[in-house]
């Protein structure tokens, strides 16, 4: 799955390690509303395009899930900074 990278110079691989850790910071560095998201620009930094086959619960199921990871991300991070706004709400407002 990885043989490309056998035929890479090492200024080739420092470009693809970089390439890399700039979209690994880009999904790391979400907030706010954008953790919620379907990340498929993360998934197209691989050599190999396809085309992920997903399956969507059905919404309770879908929104139960969702509760628990916002409920999961209030005990490991209880510290983190409250983005206030809707989601088609552009202004940033953030609490602490």
């Amino acid at each position: 799955m990885d043989d490309d990278l056998a035929g890479m110079t090492p200024e080739q691989l420092i470009a693809e390690v970089r390439r890399l850790r700039a979209g690994i910071r880009a999904h790391r560095d979400s907030s706010g509303h954008d953790l919620c998201w379907h990340h498929p620009q993360l998934w197209g930094l691989l050599p190999e395009q396809v085309e992920p086959e997903i399956a969507v619960p059905p919404w309770p199921k879908f929104l139960r899930g969702c509760l628990r990871y916002r409920e999961s991300l209030e005990r490991q991070r209880p510290d983190a900074a409250v983005f206030d706004r809707e989601y088609d709400d552009q202004s940033p407002r953030q609490s602490g």
